[in-house]
């Protein structure tokens, strides 16, 4: 959430004297410096910027907001309406005349179209601008205010908005909401579809946030697929929750992209100000905490910060800090799952690694997981799983078989193949007595990279085994293109098999089918 630093210049080059001027620092000089009155509004012609001089001739009248005819009482007149809405509507920019009273000077606005609404100037002095060289500055005001791909105001604009509202309700009871927005599962369609996909689907999703939002809430995007939505002078907490609920539904049904449907969730964290947060820096922690509890509790849903989702992220960290060393201190180990031929042979076991922590104690592994995939661990402690499993695999009686488990960490890392034929050969273990268990995530692009690693595998004469088959995609079109010795059948089906009739229907297809 903090913009980068920028970059450094040429080797030899010396310093200027004065950095570049950004379209930020123009913006920040036309708005308080233009003698023109300035102004954009939404697609709800609600306002949404202006220079200060707006404020300074039409006073109370301006603010954020504000509907266009607060402001500007004349487009309420039929033929001002029209020749509005034609520009409104995509049509070319024009320049409007205003109706005056008897006596009163002419008045005229130059109005032209915005990515997400309308941006209208009016001069004040004699000899200004021309209608080109008008929109020339206006557009630059928008794109500096704006975030160009998906037309929603950027992050500059977000932090502006976040300070005022925060410095506007104070210490009072009305409280601003903030609502952190991450698409769920994004990063999956840009290594699949490409980043034209991924772009569209950003462009997608913005297009949904806004068509939720009522009077009092304006939408940001702020980084990647991170938006952001500031609600005011509503009733809270009830208010957020609505909006949150309408945001997690609005992103259930499909987003179609070439002809693809694509699913993409979001998970919503919501701080409320002064009481998370009395500044914007405060309130985005807030936020960001709570965000990081929906995606914890399974994505898809939105929370609201409380304290003691700080405690248990204080928590996470200090596990995260002792995971880099516990393996080092021996603080890993196996445990053993028999796998059983029916009716009652024993035919191997499953490895699956724990972590004694000396202090907390045992810590399951979908809590230590999926931190060591996030901090990049998971290949050094994938391959000491290994190697221990086919260790300890030795002094078992050699027919049974080892089954180790997969991260999709290791089996993308390029060298997988490598450093299993390393640990078979320096073992001893024989490679028929290796089962290795990969998720269908290592596979939603059917790569020749992936087709290769396990066909290698395959040739090595290891099996792999198909983990959690019959939920998310399974696609059939694994079975031909991969070679599995295995499908795991999801225990969603299992788990109530003896009296869940379709769920016996759905098991006996599947046993079919591997069969055949």
């Amino acid at each position: 959430m903090h913009p980068k630093a920028s970059g450094a210049g040429k080797e030899g080059e010396r310093p200027s004297s004065s950095a570049p001027r950004t379209d930020d620092a123009l913006l920040g000089d036309l708005l308080s410096n233009t003698s023109d009155l300035v102004s954009f509004y939404d697609r709800d012609f609600r306002l949404r910027h202006y220079a200060s001089k707006l404020k300074d001739m039409y006073g109370g009248a301006v603010t954020l907001g504000a509907a266009i005819w607060e402001i500007y009482p004349s487009f309420l007149d039929a033929k001002c309406r029209n020749d509005f809405l034609r520009v409104f509507e995509g049509g070319s920019p024009a320049t409007i005349e205003l109706p005056r009273s008897s006596g009163e000077a002419s008045r005229s606005v130059f109005v032209f179209g915005t990515a997400n609404g309308v941006g209208i100037i009016e001069s004040k002095e004699p000899g200004g601008r021309s209608a080109t060289e008008d929109q020339e500055h206006l557009t630059l005001l928008h794109q500096a205010t704006h975030d160009v791909l998906t037309g929603l105001q950027n992050r500059r604009q977000f932090g502006d908005r976040l300070h005022q509202a925060l410095a506007t309700i104070g210490g009072q009871k009305p409280k601003a909401a903030l609502l952190q927005i991450d698409l769920d599962d994004f990063k999956s369609v840009n290594d699949t579809l490409g980043h034209g996909a991924g772009d569209t689907l950003l462009q997608l999703a913005a297009g949904r946030i806004r068509d939720v939002l009522r009077d009092g809430e304006s939408a940001y995007r702020y980084a990647g697929d991170e938006f952001a939505v500031i609600q005011l002078g509503k009733e809270q907490p009830a208010e957020a929750e609505r909006l949150a609920g309408s945001l997690v539904d609005a992103f259930k049904e499909p987003f179609v992209i070439n002809g693809i449907p694509v699913f993409v969730g979001s998970s919503i964290g919501i701080a409320f100000g002064p009481e998370h947060g009395t500044d914007g820096e405060q309130l985005m922690k807030a936020a960001d905490i709570a965000l990081y509890a929906a995606k914890t509790d399974g994505r898809g849903c939105a929370r609201t910060f409380n304290r003691s989702m700080l405690l248990l992220l204080e928590q996470r960290e200090n596990l995260r800090r002792s995971l880099r060393t516990a393996l080092e201190r021996g603080e890993l180990y196996l445990e053993y799952q028999p796998l059983i031929r029916p009716p009652s042979s024993v035919v191997g076991f499953e490895a699956l690694v724990r972590w004694r922590h000396p202090e907390v104690g045992i810590i399951p592994p979908g809590v230590f997981i999926p931190i060591a995939e996030a901090d990049g661990l998971m290949d050094a402690i994938g391959r000491w799983v290994l190697e221990e499993a086919c260790r300890q695999a030795l002094t078992w009686p050699p027919s049974l078989t080892v089954a180790v488990n997969l991260s999709p960490a290791q089996f993308l890392s390029g060298s997988l193949t490598d450093t299993v034929a390393q640990i078979i050969d320096g073992v001893g273990i024989r490679a028929d007595r290796l089962e290795l268990e990969i998720t269908e995530t290592v596979l939603l692009e059917k790569t020749i990279d992936n087709i290769d690693t396990l066909n290698t595998l395959n040739v090595l004469g290891i099996r792999i085994s198909l983990d959690d088959f019959g939920t998310y995609y399974s696609s059939l079109s694994y079975l031909k293109n991969f070679p599995f010795d295995t499908l795991k059948i999801d225990q969603y089906f299992i788990a109530d098999l003896e009296t869940d009739l379709k769920g016996q229907t759905i098991v006996r297809s599947i046993i079919n089918l591997a069969q055949a």
